[in-house]
């Protein structure tokens, strides 16, 4: 069985953040991450960027994260 790393599982979580936000976003048409950073004032846009930036590359880590526990259960 493959060993999640600090980074897998906090990847893991930023992914269903995001995931969730964009049902909301479906649902509702309400932005939570965008409600969230605008609390932050005039750097809003900013921290909603970084949000962004983060919950992409976590998607990116889970990509590799299949790909390695792929391959090391010969599937």
């Amino acid at each position: 069985m493959y060993k999640l790393s600090l980074l897998d599982k906090i990847s893991i979580i930023l992914v269903i953040i995001g995931a969730l936000n964009w049902g909301i976003i479906g649902a509702t048409n309400i932005n939570v991450v965008e409600e969230i950073a605008s609390i932050f004032g005039s750097i809003s846009s900013i921290i909603e960027r970084i949000i962004y930036i983060l919950v992409g590359v976590a998607g990116l880590d889970l990509i590799v994260l299949i790909y390695r526990s792929r391959n090391q259960i010969n599937i």
